[in-house]
């Protein structure tokens, strides 16, 4: 006979939940999203090692040289400091947010019905998923261009397709995203920590390829791309948000992960080991590597699968493809589709399941990338890049999402205190269905982000929205519950 009600039990510091027909029969809750069990729970500190590599070593990040030398002005000393310093302040959130997800087994979106409510949080949920599919269609289209020119390094007549080619490629690699992740999250940690040292080695290999072909003290002496006199300041601080940009989404939905941690430890040290020196490292191998590829191929190329694409070597570069194959796999099916995944499913669990919520995240990714897809084929003529979107997403989405991680920080550690009612959050008859604090929370930082935009007395502001979001949202937060905590106090009766 099926329990009534739900049971919670602890062990060594890890939450479970014995799912009674209060939490089963709930239209809040489904398998996928529901807690992981403490014998789910496999995720050691070298397996998230291995997915911060994973997830780190793409082509979006070998770019981020380039973007923070082309759109911010700085030099390439300045921007490899500015993405280190980044990765090391992102570490913070990252870490913190993680804390809840490993202690109760939780994903992001179910965490987030503590700040938002148990329907509000279907709010920001969707916000980061439309982020999320956007650079799924991002990194697939990236995947989709390896693909076509391993296949072209093969066959001459494939080769010939052009466009055409690079748009099969894409919906080849689209299909092989969804494939792993509906497969389950054991197949991603097995893909993770298989390609990492795979992606480490082809790191290696490349810098060895670049090194004779350019002059690393002329590299870093090429004077900044901004206005001669100009303080550094400025535009140092504008490129250090757009980098935590880069993880702002993760920072957030970070539980998505950590649910599989063995133990807080781990998930602490794995996040160390992994993302601040990968990140550093393979941005500053794109520098080089872009730096020396007028040596080595004739032209400027600024990413990785065009450059490699320029080899007279069919063999290296059938073998160099396959695997930015699977680097761009690893870090698309983790960074970019489980998210999605369970924010969809946080809309109507019941009637989302998780092979429903992965083949929505593919299809608005395959929308929001219609427009590149249809330039490749030759139907429309444009002059927006890629590389233009995904830089201009940077910064724009940091500062939005910036008053998110803010305030989960403070709901969980300062409000809640590390406290949360497991069997509640899954339940209409615990948390609210809508947190005004936390949209106020989140509304004020964005609405003032937007306002900053057209004054340039603020500007800072948006330069620096990340930091400012993350600051404010976390003080409003706080300083709501305070107020509220107070009211409750005086309407005490008194004896």
């Amino acid at each position: 006979m099926q329990q009534t009600r739900s049971q919670v039990s602890e062990r060594d510091g890890l939450y479970e939940l014995d799912a009674g027909s209060d939490v089963l029969d709930s239209p809040r809750y489904n398998h996928d999203i529901a807690p992981t069990k403490v014998h789910e729970r496999t995720w050691n500190k070298w397996h998230i090692t291995a997915l911060w590599v994973g997830m780190s070593i793409c082509v979006p990040t070998y770019t981020l040289g380039g973007v923070l030398t082309a759109y911010f002005g700085l030099t390439v000393g300045e921007a490899l400091l500015a993405i280190l310093l980044a990765n090391t302040v992102v570490l913070i959130p990252l870490t913190l947010n993680a804390f809840p997800g490993t202690k109760y087994g939780i994903p992001f979106p179910v965490l987030l019905r503590s700040s938002f409510g148990i329907i509000g949080s279907n709010v920001p949920c969707l916000i980061r998923a439309l982020v999320a599919c956007g650079w799924f269609g991002i990194q697939t289209m990236f995947g989709g261009l390896a693909i076509h020119l391993f296949l072209g390094s093969l066959s001459a007549d494939w080769k010939a397709l052009g466009g055409t080619g690079e748009v099969i490629g894409f919906m080849l690699f689209w299909c092989l995203n969804l494939w792993v992740v509906l497969r389950g999250a054991e197949s991603i940690k097995w893909l993770e920590t298989l390609s990492a040292p795979l992606l480490v080695l082809v790191g290696a290999g490349l810098l060895v390829w670049a090194l004779p072909n350019v002059s690393i003290s002329e590299l870093m002496a090429q004077p900044p791309k901004r206005p001669e006199g100009a303080s550094v300041y400025g535009y140092f601080f504008a490129g250090l948000t757009a980098m935590v940009g880069f993880w702002a989404t993760l920072s957030l939905n970070i539980p998505d992960f950590s649910r599989y941690a063995k133990s807080q430890k781990d998930q602490i040290l794995g996040q160390i080991f992994g993302l601040p020196l990968t990140m550093f490292l393979f941005a500053a191998l794109g520098v080089v590597l872009t730096a020396a590829s007028a040596s080595l191929v004739g032209q400027t190329v600024s990413d990785p699968v065009s450059l490699i694409g320029h080899i007279q070597s069919p063999v290296w570069v059938a073998l160099a493809m396959a695997l930015i194959i699977i680097a761009t796999l690893s870090t698309n099916t983790a960074a970019n589709i489980v998210s999605p995944t369970n924010d969809f499913q946080n809309l109507a669990p019941k009637w989302i399941g998780r092979t429903t919520a992965v083949l929505l995240t593919g299809l608005v990714g395959l929308l929001l990338m219609g427009h590149e897809l249809l330039k490749k084929l030759g139907w429309i003529v444009s002059e927006v890049s890629l590389e233009s979107v995904y830089s201009n997403w940077l910064l724009g989405y940091s500062s939005l999402l910036g008053p998110i991680a803010g305030f989960m920080v403070v709901d969980y550690f300062i409000t809640r205190k590390q406290t949360l009612d497991l069997a509640g959050l899954y339940r209409d008859d615990v948390y609210p269905a809508w947190n005004a604090a936390g949209f106020i929370a989140f509304g004020v930082p964005v609405l003032l982000t937007l306002l900053s935009l057209h004054s340039t007395a603020f500007s800072w502001f948006y330069d620096f929205g990340w930091f400012t979001g993350s600051a404010l949202g976390g003080l409003i937060y706080y300083g709501l519950g305070s107020l509220r905590a107070a009211r409750a106090a005086n309407l005490k009766p008194t004896v």
